[in-house]
């Protein structure tokens, strides 16, 4: 019997676009939005550094604002690179509809500013029970860590946990661990995979 559901949260529990981010950016630098992503890909490291928690969001800043060659302030760069998410209410739904049966878990790969403001912007994400983030943990999915560590919080053990997740790599490495895995592709479908497994 299935006791805990862990959901990803990027483009499950709230979408997001990256893009918003290095359009309004356009705006700061010599770089065309084309450059921009060229040189995101080529130093995408830096993104891993700051969603294990390993460098603060000055230095993330400032080593940004280098490679992308921004002319913007640390207040003006967070609120854009912040404000891309907008709720999935439909997906959050259905996690409230296990609410009282389950135990609900986030497990994300994010940073400390990106979770801030979502904590903040994003009440209806307040029924879950706990949240496994990359950037307290120092681990990323799809690290098995991250999962154990999940579990822990859940109080349960892999045969009895469900992990959601839109990319098939993450729900994989769940997988492997002995958790059920679910692949996000639309409400609906999710509806009815947690139907199949029995939560619904």
């Amino acid at each position: 019997m299935i006791e805990a559901a862990l959901f990803d949260l990027g483009q499950v529990l709230v979408k997001f676009d990256n893009g918003l981010f290095l359009e309004r950016m356009a705006a700061f630098s010599d770089l065309s939005t084309a450059e921009m992503r060229a040189a995101v890909r080529a130093n995408d490291g830096l993104l891993t550094l700051f969603d294990t928690g390993r460098i603060p969001p000055e230095e993330f800043y400032e080593r940004a604002a280098a490679i992308l060659r921004l002319d913007i302030g640390f207040g003006d760069f967070f609120a854009a690179y912040n404000d891309v998410f907008s709720i999935n209410n439909p997906a959050v739904a259905i996690a409230r509809r296990l609410r009282p049966k389950h135990r609900l878990v986030i497990v994300s790969n994010t940073d400390v500013m990106r979770y801030s403001y979502i904590e903040g912007t994003f009440p209806a994400l307040r029924i879950f029970d706990d949240a496994v983030l990359s950037f307290r943990v120092g681990r990323m999915k799809p690290d098995p860590e991250i999962y154990r560590e999940a579990l822990r919080r859940a109080g349960t053990d892999a045969g009895r946990a469900v992990f959601i997740d839109d990319l098939p790599e993450n729900v994989a490495a769940a997988e492997a661990l002995g958790i059920a895995g679910i692949v996000y592709e639309s409400p609906e479908i999710l509806e009815s995979e947690l139907a199949r497994l029995g939560l619904l």
